[in-house]
């Protein structure tokens, strides 16, 4: 009688130990799947990081351009609110004379 308690006692262990071991197991892939798609989604914001700081990096180019054009329009801007200005650019580009001047155009070197 000991023998055959004992060895309902060992199957009894034993099936406690196998559900033991699949409930183990089966928790081990629930964590080991969590743990993949946390990797996942960590991969898409490294990715979305990288992008968004290039996309800082041209934009930030960009502005340095717009800023250096608006100095340079801001810069002209005001020389066209000089009148001595206007009239300068005016007689240098358009050939115009003030009253009893005479231009002479005088051909550049690429056209001789």
């Amino acid at each position: 009688m000991t023998t055959q308690i004992s060895s309902e006692k060992k199957t009894a262990k034993a099936k406690t130990r196998k559900k033991r071991s699949m409930f183990s197991k089966f928790v081990s892939l629930v964590v080991i799947g969590f743990s993949l798609f946390m990797l996942v989604g960590v991969g898409r914001e490294v990715l979305t990081t990288m992008e968004l700081r290039q996309q800082i990096s041209v934009v930030e180019q960009e502005l340095a351009t717009l800023q250096e054009e608006n100095k340079y329009l801001t810069l002209q801007r005001d020389k066209l609110e000089d009148p001595a200005y206007v009239q300068s650019y005016a007689r240098g580009n358009f050939l115009l004379s003030k009253e009893g001047e005479q231009i002479f155009y005088l051909p550049s070197d690429d056209q001789k």
